[in-house]
């Protein structure tokens, strides 16, 4: 066998010398057992050339309705083929190039002259079709999707290169801003295997290939270069506690496997190539915290965030447990099947009991995943676990409207009956170890409220990191002298993401402000931090910096700018270029990254908005009314569009169109308390106070803790000389704001009632 070895090795060794992405097939001569496992695997099968033998959808003449477009699919002279809706809306004819995933669904790129390869919105259902599938569907079976819609599969959103690519093949360059003119909008991507191989978690081979192929006496005091990826152990063991039935906690063996994981299966966004090359996750990704939209309040999974931000706020990762410890990292299958897995590290006589689940025995209500690890389908088709492993708690979501299992299977029983149950089954249960949630519940409504019990998580060293993180996120509008201390504090903390979460708290600080604070981040070991540094003191006035800081500044400014080239193809990345040159007074740069901006996707709604913005800023109202104009014919439902044109017509004089601009904003976003706030003061400035102070009253009920809507009223109140009713409304505002300065103000004018 090791001759077998070396033979194979030595014959590979000079393509791994001149690449150091040395291909998974010369890891199956040692690695033959991780090999197999690994062949078939959805890593090994994530993307394919579309050929008779990886097609899996039906390209017999099939047809599928969707609107008002009918889609054909075809083969012809041995290829696959789609008649579908193109870029301007007509039928087309388009090659399948390559097939994207296998289970539960199967999408198809299609090539585009630029480089571009784009996921077609209709899939195969690949499911068995006694489960519903062998059928065509459409992704967006709700939505009104045309070529003109931001979701069209001819769109960025679509766009392969960008969006799914870096995690479906291995060793990706996009080649969009290096080899190629970016002007031009085109790419030249390349990968080493069209799929996830070896190295993409690994690391690259070569090196390793040449300190095999050595002898092995040289071999035993070679040191061994390169990255390797995450070691695993054969058999993880770990004992458990007769008296609680649980493992004990372990010190975490797995080394940097779970960022290693969290390169593709966490919500984040690249920043820089290679990561295949690097076990340091922050030197590559900008991860999501637990905001809204992406998570509930209570950190249960919303919008499609895959796996790592859950697992990192659950106790089995404060645990020790790492992602090899519950699935087969090569073959990717559970560890056991079914809840044996969890016995692991739960004994079944305790746990797989009607005692502990309540439950019939056998059924999938005594399934453990089914209470601790519930389902959201994404995809259509796709149902994806949870993976923060959490205890069920129906009596959170009578309180804080949080998803729960008992509800999500129990779908004709009511929250009273699910809470009343549980506690009826669990009456010594622990509190609930997600106490956030009512924090972030609060913060989510503008609550000031919210301040203290951020404050208290933030600071919590016991509390995860990512939610420790989000509490110093979700401070930022109430950043007040009660909670100041915690910003420093996030700055200087170990773990990267509260140093990050205290880089973007600290934006509600003036500029001068920070750099005292973050000037330290600016040298930073990990790339995500130092550019985040350089973002946020950007800002800065160079006459305040000494030479030694203006360096550093720079060297950090120019890495969060070469973190945005990295996704120059990309209009929000565009667009926050214009934002860091427009905050530098560098305004034609600015603006030349603005219109990038609106070339890379013409759905874009900042772009038009920051463009426009900046135009007036300078003097140029007559250009920022084209930009304002050309963003609203293409997306005449952008609320933000038809405020900034109100804000530039109040600027012009021409109060009527003013006023009908603000109201469409107010009356497309409602949610946004401030283009409603925005519209009543210019309804107000028209004279019209009666419909000025209805509009603040309905804005109010969206937005009860808005300072400036209720400052309005009690203002707006107090001038029509409805003083009982300025008094009812302050009265509100001091509840809510007991220590703002103007409310306090308005108080003393208003004086008390009689």
């Amino acid at each position: 066998m090791r001759l077998c070895c070396f033979l194979i090795l030595m014959a590979l060794i000079s393509a791994a010398v001149a690449n150091d992405f040395a291909g998974s097939a010369t890891c199956a001569g040692c690695h033959a057992e991780a090999y197999e496992a690994w062949r078939g695997s959805h890593h090994d099968l994530a993307m394919q050339h579309a050929d008779d033998s990886t097609v899996l959808g039906d390209f017999d003449d099939a047809e599928f309705s969707y609107g008002d477009t009918k889609t054909t699919f075809f083969r012809r002279d041995g290829g696959h083929y789609v008649r579908t809706d193109g870029p301007d809306g007509k039928l087309t004819e388009f090659p399948v190039e390559y097939t994207f995933g296998v289970a539960p669904l199967q999408q198809y790129l299609i090539p585009f002259p630029d480089g571009r390869l784009q996921a077609l919105s209709i899939a195969w259902d690949s499911r068995p079709a006694a489960d519903g599938g062998q059928r065509w569907f459409h992704l967006y079976p709700d939505e009104q999707v045309d070529h003109r819609h931001e979701l069209h599969w001819s769109g960025p959103q679509q766009n392969w290169n960008f969006m799914c690519a870096s995690c479906h093949s291995t060793n990706l360059d996009k080649g969009f801003d290096t080899g190629v003119d970016a002007a031009t909008g085109t790419f030249d991507t390349t990968f080493s295997e069209i799929n996830v191989g070896c190295e993409a978690c690994h690391g690259p081979g070569s090196g390793h290939l040449r300190w095999a192929s050595l002898d092995p006496a040289k071999r035993a005091v070679s040191e061994h270069k390169g990255f390797a990826g995450f070691q695993l152990d054969r058999v993880t063991v770990w004992p458990i506690d007769p008296a609680t039935g649980s493992a004990k906690p372990q010190p975490r063996s797995g080394g940097h496997q779970v960022e290693v994981c969290a390169d593709c299966h966490s919500r984040r966004a690249e920043i820089a190539p290679g990561h295949e090359r690097s076990p340091h996750y922050f030197d590559h990704f900008m991860p999501a915290f637990l905001t809204e939209g992406l998570y509930y309040a209570d950190g249960q999974i919303d919008d499609e965030v895959f796996e790592w931000g859950s697992f990192v706020q659950s106790r089995m990762h404060e645990a020790g447990v790492v992602c090899s410890n519950c699935h087969e990292p090569h073959s990717l299958q559970l560890r056991a099947p079914g809840d044996a897995v969890c016995a692991q590290c739960h004994l079944p006589q305790r746990f797989a009991t009607p005692t502990h689940h309540h439950h019939e025995q056998d059924g999938d209500g005594a399934r453990c995943v089914g209470c601790h690890m519930p389902t959201k389908t994404y995809m259509v088709v796709d149902p994806r676990h949870d993976h923060s492993l959490r205890i069920p708690r129906p009596d959170q979501s009578l309180a804080f409207g949080t998803p729960n299992a008992c509800s999500d299977c129990h779908t004709d029983r009511s929250l009273d009956w699910a809470a009343a149950a549980f506690a009826k089954w669990y009456p010594d249960a622990q509190p609930a170890r997600e106490i956030w949630t009512e924090a972030f519940t609060t913060a989510r409504a503008g609550n000031p409220a919210a301040e203290q019990p951020l404050v208290k998580i933030a600071t919590d060293a016991d509390m995860p990191a990512i939610v420790r993180g989000t509490a110093v996120l979700e401070l930022r509008p109430f950043l007040s002298s009660a909670s100041i201390d915690v910003v420093p504090e996030a700055l200087n903390d170990k773990d990267p993401l509260l140093r990050l979460a205290g880089l973007r708290s600290m934006e509600a600080l003036p500029p001068a402000q920070r750099l005292p604070l973050a000037e330290g981040l600016l040298d930073d070991p990990l790339l995500a931090v130092r550019s985040e540094a350089g973002r946020v003191l950007a800002g800065v006035s160079p006459q305040t910096l000494s030479a030694s800081q203006s360096e550093r500044l720079q060297r950090a400014v120019h890495e969060y700018i070469a973190t945005l080239k990295h996704n120059a193809d990309r209009a929000d990345a565009n667009t926050r270029l214009g934002d860091l040159f427009a905050t530098q007074g560098k305004t034609e740069q600015a603006e030349a990254a603005y219109r990038q901006a609106m070339e890379r996707d013409p759905a874009y709604v900042p772009a038009y908005a920051n463009l426009a913005d900046l135009l007036r800023f300078t003097g140029r109202d007559a250009e920022a009314a084209v930009v304002l104009e050309r963003g609203l014919a293409r997306l005449p439902e952008a609320a933000a569009l038809h405020h900034t044109q109100g804000l530039l017509q109040v600027r012009g004089g021409d109060t009527e169109a003013a006023v009908a601009s603000l109201e469409s904003a107010a009356r497309l976003a409602p949610e946004n308390a401030r283009f409603v706030y925005v519209y009543a003061i210019a309804l107000n400035s028209t004279g019209e106070r009666t419909q000025a102070l209805q509009a603040l009253r309905d804005a109010a009920e969206w937005h009860p803790f808005d300072r400036d809507i209720l400052l309005a009223l009690v203002t707006l109140h107090a001038e029509a000389g409805a003083v009982d009713s300025a008094r009812q409304h302050l009265k509100r505002l001091l509840e809510v704001w007991p220590n703002d300065a103007q409310a306090q103000q308005l108080a003393r004018s208003l004086g008390p009632p009689p």
